[in-house]
């Protein structure tokens, strides 16, 4: 279905950026709702915009994706961003499609770290703001307070006076309504439409009529390939029409195009044109690329492209080896791995492909462990066997030093919490530089090597409860800070392969903590469970109890173990210790030793305590 041509002055292009679970996504479907993109008595998912299934199941935004909503004469294409530190590269890219920023905040918990890290992105790219104080119907909300600290965040920030006048709106997305007072009733959207088309400027417009375009997302289509993404800059593109690809260091390349599309509600739909100021996908490329410029002529300038955080993380995917290996997934050869994490690098401009010296290893370089963790669960669920290290982060020599990127980190924590905090961050090196109590809470702003954050997460949970709050922002690369000891305990290691059973598994629960329960396949190498002390220590869970004249075998089956500790694939990931992998199959995650030989390990731990 084709729509009919739009002037660009009636074009709103607008990014909605938020911390983790302030509503933006819920609002985006309000919105939808609310233009009348949806029939009366169409079904509608929540949260619709989060179309993968992780998505849904974390509860977050991990890719950002468009859409558009009408609202009178006026076409308001959305951009909805992810708020997690580890998706930041998402958002970089999405500030060059748009020309304004909608900030949605917690009315309740207010502007949080990753709030900071998104605004400043807008701010730095000259968009202006429109806030939404969500949530206003929430038990012990506070908007008024939440606008001083968005103001005074505005402030910190350095933002324009333009940008600092932004105009404020208090509402329900869950409700649907919105209102510029909170004095006002609050009926529906209608305020926030007028605010958006009121204060978002439209789109730039070059006067060439030669067609430019950044290409800012990359998205796939079985019945044509890539299609590139972007704001058009100037001029105007039909299908059928030819144009270049113009990339850094390279000649132009040229194609012809096989479509146009535009994104409304939740669908894309083809197009008889895409004008200029109108964020559009254009098909007819094999190769293109985020950041590379598509222009009418080769002759014509390739615009910039944002820099972005670099990458601070690097982990290798292999090939699994184990012995059960090629038995829970169809996915399992060197090339299959290879080529999988070429098309992600592709498609996901904050993570980095290499090739190592090995056939059978790849390393991803990324912004951090969740990042990655998304990558293999995505894999995992496509059918792939695969074998994952733990993080290690990206160094860099500067003046014939080590150096190693370190993060501003962001953490709000209840007030009996405090000191448990203080003590791990003094264990990750990291150093306090400031804090500040408020209301039974308290929030630490922190600098910390890149590597004090891995697994950090998951023992603040434990700390406070699962109540802390934290997020990170890349600060810079500095002089390595030595030795850093994350996980204080050594491992249970199977030394034997067959199935676990209870009895064996009974007398090895009295060493340490179960990672397998009964009746499960172990092998040689694979970790069965932790050592409170720090060395590793050989068991057989595979080993039975002898019959007896005494005693059956059987008797005491009746006794219950502890069930056994079941890690998250992200939780698994940050676990590990160097000389140890996950084993990642569709069907289970398992953690084991990267040499699975005792004997081999003893000599291969002997050869580096002596190098």
């Amino acid at each position: 279905m084709s729509s009919p041509t739009i002037q660009s002055d009636k074009i709103r292009n607008l990014a909605i950026v938020a911390h983790v679970d302030h509503g933006k996504t819920t609002l985006v479907d309000q919105l939808l709702r609310h233009s009348g993109a949806f029939r009366d008595n169409q079904v509608l998912e929540e949260r619709a915009m989060d179309s993968m299934d992780q998505e849904r199941e974390r509860g977050i935004t991990i890719k950002a994706k468009n859409t558009s909503v009408k609202w009178g004469e006026h076409l308001i294409n959305i951009v909805d961003t992810p708020g997690h530190a580890d998706f930041g590269g998402e958002v970089e890219r999405v500030m060059k499609m748009v020309d304004g920023v909608m900030l949605v905040v917690d009315a309740y918990e207010g502007p949080q770290a990753q709030t900071r890290f998104v605004l400043q992105k807008a701010l730095a790219a000259g968009l202006n703001p429109v806030v939404f104080v969500n949530k206003i119907d929430r038990p012990n909300a506070r908007p008024e307070e939440m606008q001083d600290l968005v103001l005074e965040l505005f402030l910190e920030l350095e933002a324009s006076e333009d940008q600092f006048n932004a105009p404020f709106l208090f509402g329900s997305a869950k409700d649907g309504f919105a209102k510029r007072s909170l004095d006002d009733e609050g009926d529906d959207m209608t305020p926030l439409f007028e605010a958006i088309v009121e204060s978002v400027p439209a789109p730039q417009i070059e006067e060439s009529p030669t067609f430019r375009m950044l290409v800012s997302n990359v998205d796939w289509s079985d019945y044509v390939g890539r299609i590139a993404i972007g704001k058009v800059l100037s001029g105007g593109v039909r299908i059928g029409d030819s144009l270049w690809r113009l990339r850094k260091g390279d000649k132009p390349e040229r194609a012809k195009v096989t479509k146009v599309f535009e994104y409304s509600a939740l669908a894309t739909n083809d197009a008889s044109e895409g004008v200029a100021g109108n964020i559009i996908g254009v098909s007819g490329f094999e190769e293109v690329d985020i950041g590379e410029t598509l222009a009418g002529e080769a002759e014509a300038e390739a615009l910039p492209f944002v820099e972005i955080d670099p990458p601070t993380v690097m982990m290798s995917f292999s090939v699994n080896d184990g012995p059960m290996a090629g038995r829970e997934g169809d996915r399992v050869t060197s090339r299959e791995i290879r080529d999988r994490l070429i098309k992600e690098a592709r498609t996901n401009i904050s993570i980095k492909f290499e090739e190592t010296g090995e056939s059978t290893e790849f390393r991803v370089n990324a912004r951090g462990a969740m990042q990655v963790a998304v990558v293999v669960e995505e894999m995992r669920r496509e059918g792939f066997e695969v074998l994952v290290s733990r993080p290690t982060v990206i160094k860099k020599e500067i003046d014939g030093r080590s150096h190693e990127p370190f993060e501003t980190l962001y953490v709000e924590v209840p007030d009996d919490a405090v000191g448990g905090c203080m003590q791990a961050l003094a264990n990750r090196k990291g150093q306090v530089e400031s804090m500040s109590a408020i209301r039974g809470r308290t929030s630490i702003q922190a600098t910390i090597p890149t590597r004090g954050l891995i697994g950090f997460e998951f023992e603040l949970l434990n700390l406070t409860s699962g109540e802390g709050i934290m997020s990170h922002l890349f600060k810079e690369y500095r002089p390595d800070t030595g030795d850093i000891r994350t996980r204080r305990t050594g491992t249970l290691v199977s030394m034997d392969k067959g199935e676990s059973n209870t009895y064996a598994l009974r007398n090895i629960e009295t060493r340490g903590k179960l990672f397998v329960g009964a009746g499960e396949e172990v092998y040689e190498g694979m970790i069965v469970g932790e050592n409170p002390r720090t060395e590793d220590l050989p068991v057989n869970p595979t080993k039975a109890k002898h019959v007896t004249n005494h005693r059956a075998a059987g008797s005491d089956k009746t006794e219950a173990l502890t069930p056994a500790l079941r890690f998250s694939l992200e939780r698994a990931i940050e676990y590990i210790a160097p000389d140890e992998l996950v084993e990642v199959t569709p069907k289970g995650i398992r953690l084991r030793k990267r040499i699975l030989d005792a004997n081999l390990r003893k000599r291969e731990s002997k050869k580096t305590s002596s190098a």
